[in-house]
């Protein structure tokens, strides 16, 4: 059934899947008292067909912009399909793609997909994925994983889109991102290394969001130092914790809009242009036939008792 909602929900959190929809997020919400809170943007009901409008999305087989949608790797070049807006390739292309359900729990969902069922898919190695979105008590957990179905070598990346929401006035959040380098960014193209973070993009220590539009990319944040996104107003903080291949963490704050995106990935913005060029925190990993990587992000609650 198009746009069929799969809910999980425990004591914490009450989440909604789209499995028709790229695997997307419709709305995460944590309980707060008798009620439940938006913690994630909800997904208007009509809008469960558009992975852009929903709280949450996979990039993959690759994160973010892909510079001309020119994809070079081992000595040859691939056109890919470009956006409209912008001629690069975006965000990959699973996000509005129909995923196949393998469990439903009552606090879990796993969801695959397989590149091969999609004659038109924007990428010219196959490839399968998996995504596990489960709930172990305050924490919401996102596993997923991409693996090379070809006969040859393949790039890839991957990564998850949230936006959370953003109360306005003196309510807005907290942010605490400890990466401690930045990339040089040109029409949100990273073009060369990082280098060590500004003063202006420096959110090792929580700071409200200003009326500033951010679309930054940020990296090395020590191993094992999350993400803090603090609500003052409900007195709760979600603590994101990324394994280490998701070197990069892409802050995302749209001017005047109720929502802001921080985003955990492994590959940076036009990453896959700086593997090619020999430049150093591309985070695109290569995958050998058969071979696979995994990674999980987990949003932990911090709510009043």
């Amino acid at each position: 059934m198009a746009n069929q909602l799969h809910s999980i929900e425990n004591e914490f959190w009450q989440v909604g899947i789209l499995p028709q929809t790229g695997a997307s997020i419709a709305f995460a919400r944590a309980r707060r008292g008798s009620g439940w809170v938006d913690i994630l943007r909800p997904t208007p009901e009509e809008d469960y067909g558009k992975s852009s409008r929903c709280s949450s999305f996979i990039m993959l087989p690759w994160c973010n912009r892909i510079k001309d949608a020119l994809l070079r790797f081992g000595g040859e070049t691939y056109p890919l399909r470009p956006s409209p807006d912008d001629g690069t390739a975006r965000h990959g292309d699973v996000r509005d793609r129909a995923w196949r359900v393998e469990v439903l729990g009552g606090d879990r969902i796993h969801l695959s997909l397989n590149s091969l069922d999609y004659p038109d898919m924007n990428f010219p190695f196959r490839f399968s994925a998996r995504v596990v979105y489960w709930l172990e008590r305050r924490d919401l957990v996102f596993w997923l994983t991409l693996k090379n179905e070809d006969q040859r070598p393949m790039p890839g990346g991957f990564g998850h889109h949230p936006y959370f929401v953003r109360p306005s006035g003196q309510d807005t959040p907290l942010v605490q991102i400890p990466c401690n380098r930045q990339f040089n960014l040109t029409n949100f193209l990273a073009t060369g290394a990082p280098s060590p973070v500004q003063p202006d993009l420096d959110f090792r220590l929580p700071r409200p969001l200003d009326e500033r539009e951010l679309n930054d990319l940020l990296t090395a944040c020590p191993d094992g130092e999350p993400v803090k996104i603090t609500y003052p107003e409900w007195n709760i903080q979600v603590t994101m914790y990324s394994d280490p291949i998701f070197q990069h963490v892409l802050l995302y704050t749209p001017h005047g809009k109720p929502y802001f995106a921080v985003e955990p990935m492994s590959n940076a913005s036009d990453g896959f242009n700086l593997y090619a060029d020999g430049i150093s925190g591309s985070g695109v990993f290569v995958l050998l036939p058969g071979e696979e990587k995994t990674g999980t992000v987990r949003l932990r609650l911090r709510i009043p008792e």
